[in-house]
């Protein structure tokens, strides 16, 4: 059978068993069509149906969230958590609290999550998980609420040593202090079972800043291949969450200019540059008052906002720079976004986000020559950080932030290089889609060869 052949008839499958699910066959798709040298040159995989086993969650669980607003109505929302894969560790993924979430977007950044657990070296399976809740004009109490609702079913299925979630979209420091502290009374431990905590009850430094800031570590990596640097470099943010915040923080620490961020109400552009002043003033917006980032406009004249419409294309990605990263959600870059993007001299893509760039828009990076990072491997500083925290817990002590800065550095060095190596050996020369994919699932393949057919 040609890999051709094999990808078409895994697909027909896929979409057979998982009908409607559209992000979860994209990213099937795209990790099958990286893998196929891999496949091709050790047969073994594929007769122990390796990939097949990978992209069939372990378990699915879901369940009911009821919960009580401010005025007394009974609210009904639906849990999940998806346990995709624990050849290598422990479960490890984050909940994420939206309105879109859905089986198929979870499966799709559950299988995400086992090529990029792979990646860090570090002994962690892969999940996902979340709520079609929205944190978005609840109260405290609220959120609280609903936090300890969703803890009294999911308590059940996570451990130090089976499960360990960490906070995604809609999930921060608030909501993982909630869950932790529900979690805690219904078992009567203190254990690391979540990640994402405060530092006076187990967490680590550098957490909130761990998946940005390894992004653009990440970014200077490539560039130094060529012997560029991010210094000087425009750069284009999506996004306004705790990734694009610290995606911009180190960008302006290393010396680029950033002159765009987003959120779900549209984004701003600002051609004199984002500060650290101005980046100060827009965390406190988004953090502390949660406000809308049409006021970061009002406060600084020089900047422009425009708000979210329903085109065919982000006008974010028609500004002109040198490199994006895209920060905000899944499919935010397609064909006609790339085209732009292009067009105004884009050289690097580095993905914060999870799958933001459809797959025409990668194969036109791709085609160009543009340096092009997939968040498989670009975003895993945030999950290789999480790693260090569990590793904290386990051995009741904390590092320094130093000591987890050059950690984190480390990782992500450690990451370009296996997947230019994988990219290399298995004739794609450049290609940080390959390379990551093929780098990640080589080592959960063979742990479960190891492991027997379970």
């Amino acid at each position: 059978m040609t890999m051709t052949s094999y990808v078409q008839r895994l697909m027909a499958e896929v979409k057979s068993r998982n009908p409607g699910e559209t992000e979860f066959h994209q990213a099937v798709k795209e990790e099958a069509e990286s893998l196929s040298p891999v496949l091709e040159r050790y047969p073994h995989y594929g007769e122990a149906r390796i990939f097949e086993r990978i992209i069939e969650p372990e378990r699915t669980i879901t369940f009911r969230v009821v919960w009580q607003d401010d005025s007394g109505r009974v609210r009904v929302n639906r849990g999940y958590r998806i346990e995709m894969n624990g050849s290598i560790g422990p479960y490890k993924g984050g909940l994420r609290f939206h309105p879109s979430v859905t089986p198929s977007i979870l499966k799709f950044l559950a299988l995400e999550q086992v090529f990029k657990n792979s990646l860090t070296m570090l002994p962690m399976g892969a999940g996902q998980g979340g709520a079609d809740f929205d944190p978005k004009g609840k109260s405290n109490d609220e959120v609280m609420r609903f936090c300890q609702s969703f803890m009294n079913e999911l308590h059940r299925h996570i451990g130090p040593n089976t499960d360990v979630p960490d906070g995604d979209i809609g999930v921060g420091a608030r909501e993982i202090g909630y869950l932790f502290g529900q979690y805690r009374k219904l078992r009567n431990e203190f254990a690391g079972v979540l990640t994402g905590k405060g530092l006076n009850w187990g967490g680590s430094f550098m957490r909130p800043e761990a998946t940005g800031y390894g992004v653009v570590y990440f970014a200077s990596e490539m560039l130094a291949v060529r012997g560029d640097a991010l210094e000087g470099k425009r750069c284009l943010v999506s996004g306004a969450g705790k990734v694009a915040q610290h995606v911009m923080e180190k960008l302006i620490d290393l010396g680029a200019k950033v002159v765009t961020f987003s959120d779900s109400s549209g984004y701003v552009y600002d051609p004199d540059g984002i500060d650290a002043e101005k980046l100060e003033w827009l965390k406190e917006l988004k953090n502390i008052r949660r406000g809308r980032i049409r006021e970061f406009a009002e406060k600084y004249p020089g900047a422009e906002y425009a708000a979210a419409g329903g085109l065919d294309e982000n006008p974010l990605w028609t500004r002109k720079a040198d490199c994006a990263f895209p920060c905000a959600t899944q499919n935010e870059i397609n064909r006609t976004d790339a085209e732009n993007l292009l067009r105004n001299g884009i050289g690097l893509v580095c993905e914060g986000a999870n799958m933001p760039a459809t797959p025409d828009a990668v194969a036109m990076f791709v085609d160009k020559g543009v340096l092009y990072a997939p968040g498989k491997a670009a975003n895993a500083g945030g999950v290789a950080v999480s790693g260090l925290e569990m590793a904290q817990n386990s051995m009741h002590l904390a590092w320094g932030r130093e000591e987890v800065d050059e950690r984190l550095r480390t990782t992500m060095k450690n990451i370009h290089t296996a997947c230019l190596d994988a990219a290399e050996e298995y004739g794609a020369p450049g290609s940080y889609v390959s390379g990551a994919g093929i780098a990640g699932f080589i080592r959960v393949a063979d742990a479960m060869i190891d492991q027997g057919i379970i």
